[in-house]
């Protein structure tokens, strides 16, 4: 149940900015999770139930983002695209051709590691999928290259997943389970769907139940969006959303990402716009992962931590339940049967919150082959230490974050395809709205300032300049509110004379011609945008 930021090897190499309190907060995490939460965990044998013990390699690796999605949905041509290169054991076509879990990561040279022998690597966090057994192990690798992405992220490709209870039989192996183990480890899960085939599978339906408690972590990618036209786009959309509501029980929506993920030609460009728009945002959203990874540090301990305890406490009441000598087998059954009762038994008497509890079904099919006997009682010196190190410990390493956070450059993750977006003219928004016009020589808004100056001389201007009242008259008239319009004013009148020239009214409209066209005003006025009467006395004063 963790997601970790750091560097493999012990966190000896820094990423970009922020190495210094990655190794704090991972050492401190790590000292606090071996002292406190891991002798809960083992009294009450939370590992057989929930999630194996912690090992160094899952607080030192960097962040990692599963794919998830069906047969040919693009999820290894979404790797080829981020990456802008080829990886070892990488296949793409229309059939089902992933088979395997690969994990991608950065290494020196280019190569691949089998699973067999990636579960002995102490420096991988993938040690405790040894579990899952050769059938498993064989169908996974780590995929190594020497990729500046991959400097900063992992990525975790998943085999296409298909319908019918044949492919879940034959793949030897509990696959919704390994879903389940990566879900709780990666940052971000991409969930990945073809704008022509929206059908979610049984086995899909299932491995998306498999990311309970996750929720967070999940964005969905309708992909291949540029081979329907716009009237069809809004029904695969609208269908998408419905499909997901009947599999993902939460009241919010999920954010989904519209667009065609491959460095090829558009089929369709009438949606171009919005395609590079929602392309922007979610390399934006997985470009954050490396500095928001170490208040996901905190979060999965907090999470684990309260599980930890709800587990204490069950295990704790069928043990306290369990006769001393005769009938345990009929009273095992009957406490059994009786969880969800215990469930909200224990929820009054702890104050706990419903949420904090394990699925009672899962539970009751653990319980099944447990020795109640063997249980311990309740020690309140475990339950006391996890409570301190969530009232007090964590509250300081997230001081620590915040106050290291302000004082260092932004962690982002750079190369491949995420460069492309960040500068030049084919970065977002490049020549649109407020950046219109600033690589160009004359005033963007002289183009219109004609029109504008016919409406400025109707509007009674006295020494070239008109009043409040009668901007105002004007440019109420773009029904815009008047909280932007007041924000339009402020960027106006370069002088703060509370009057505007013909340039100033003509930048006013100008600016609202932007807002009405669907973007946002800058914050303070661009040097371009300065109408040209006004730019000496502000370089002067400068």
């Amino acid at each position: 149940m963790f997601s970790w930021l750091g560097k493999q090897g012990g966190g000896r190499e820094r990423g970009v900015g922020g190495g210094d309190v990655v190794q704090t907060v991972t050492g401190g995490l790590r000292d606090l999770y071996l002292r406190k939460l891991l002798p809960l965990e083992e009294h009450y044998r939370f590992h057989e139930f929930h999630s194996p013990a912690l090992e160094e390699a899952d607080f030192e690796n960097k962040p990692m983002v599963l794919l998830v999605g069906q047969y040919s949905t693009g999820k290894t041509t979404f790797i080829r695209y981020l990456l802008e290169q080829d990886f070892p054991g990488m296949r793409i076509g229309p059939e089902p051709t992933t088979d395997s879990f690969i994990a991608v990561m950065y290494g020196e040279s280019e190569g691949s590691v089998p699973g067999n022998a990636l579960v002995v690597d102490p420096k991988k966090p993938f040690r405790k999928l040894s579990r899952f057994g050769n059938a498993f192990l064989n169908r996974f690798l780590c995929s190594q290259l020497p990729n500046q992405v991959l400097k900063s992220i992992s990525i975790i490709d998943s085999p296409g997943i298909l319908s019918g209870e044949k492919q879940r039989i034959s793949r030897g192996y509990d696959f919704c389970q390994v879903l389940q183990w990566f879900a709780e480890r990666v940052d971000r899960i991409i969930l990945l769907f073809d704008a022509h085939k929206l059908d979610i599978s049984d086995e899909f339906s299932e491995a998306i139940k498999a990311f309970r408690g996750q929720d967070d972590k999940i964005r969905v990618v309708l992909n291949k969006a540029d081979q329907v036209d716009t009237q069809q786009l809004m029904r695969v959309y609208g269908a998408l959303m419905w499909s997901l509501g009947k599999v993902i029980n939460t009241p919010e929506v999920l954010r989904v990402y519209i667009g065609s993920f491959w460095a090829q030609p558009l089929r369709n460009t009438e949606n171009r716009r919005l395609f590079e728009a929602e392309a922007q945002d979610l390399f934006q959203d997985i470009q954050s992962l490396p500095q928001k990874a170490a208040v996901r540090k905190l979060n999965d301990l907090i999470k684990r931590a309260r599980l930890a305890k709800v587990h204490a406490y069950i295990i704790s009441y069928l043990k306290k339940e369990m006769p001393s000598m005769f009938g345990k087998e009929n009273k095992k059954k009957e406490l059994i049967s009786r969880l969800p009762e215990i469930y909200g038994q224990l929820q009054r008497e702890y104050h706990i919150s419903a949420g904090d509890f394990p699925e009672v079904g899962k539970m009751q099919e653990q319980l099944e082959m447990c020795d109640f006997t063997k249980f311990h009682s309740l020690k309140p010196k475990l339950i006391e230490a996890v409570d301190n190190m969530l009232a007090n410990k964590i509250a300081s390493l997230m001081s620590l974050i915040t106050q290291e956070e302000s004082n260092m450059p932004t962690e982002m993750v750079h190369g491949g395809a995420f460069d492309g977006t960040m500068a030049g003219p084919f970065g977002q928004g490049y020549g649109e709205g407020a950046k219109e016009g600033a690589d160009e020589d004359e005033w963007v808004v002289a183009k219109d300032k004609p029109a504008y100056d016919e409406i400025f001389y109707t509007l009674s201007p006295i020494n070239g300049k008109i009043s409040g009242i009668n901007a105002k008259k004007e440019m109420v008239t773009s029904k815009l509110p008047n909280s932007v319009l007041g924000k339009i004013w402020k960027l106006a009148d370069c002088d703060g004379d509370g009057m505007l020239d013909e340039e100033e009214f003509a930048l006013a409209k100008h600016l609202i011609k932007i807002k009405l066209d669907g973007y946002e005003l800058p914050g303070i006025l661009p040097p371009h945008l300065v109408p040209p009467s006004h730019r000496k006395p502000l370089q002067t004063a400068e």
